[in-house]
């Protein structure tokens, strides 16, 4: 099994820190091993999206200058094949936020390491499947069930 590999966008370095911590090594056992790239622009991750097939993009909502579900959407729009999102919102009751930018998934800040990698491998398992929708939200800390 080769392994996933997955696109962070954060401004905030702390934050891509957190988030790659939670991430760990494997997001389950039944999933392979885990690559991170780090993006801090909008503008570098768009460059790699054009290059790269990632298994997931996860995306800070708060990020600067462009917040993560706007950046979401623009890859729905303008990414031929988009891999699936999961938005990291600033609190729960801001879910709702992500459907409007179409992401797969969504969870809440502060990074939970447990909640994170549980939300990323729903929507990798449900991309590889084949069953994830344009409209759907997986369960998550923060997420409305599809």
């Amino acid at each position: 099994m080769t392994s996933l590999t997955l696109a962070l966008y954060a401004s905030d370095s702390d934050l891509r820190e957190q988030v790659r911590l939670a991430l760990g090594d494997r997001l389950a056992d039944d999933l392979p091993t885990v690559d991170v790239e780090e993006f801090a622009t909008p503008a570098a991750l768009m460059a790699a999206l054009d290059k790269t097939a990632y298994d997931c993009v996860v995306l800070d909502a708060e990020a600067v200058p462009e917040g993560g579900m706007g950046l979401a959407y623009r890859i729905k729009d303008e990414i031929k094949e988009p891999p699936p999102t999961v938005v990291i919102v600033a609190r729960q009751v801001d879910a709702w936020l992500a459907t409007w930018s179409r992401a797969d998934g969504v969870t809440s800040s502060p990074i939970d390491p447990l909640t994170l990698p549980t939300v990323v491998a729903e929507v990798v398992r449900a991309n590889q499947a084949g069953t994830l929708t344009d409209t759907s939200i997986v369960p998550g800390g923060a997420s409305r069930h599809g």
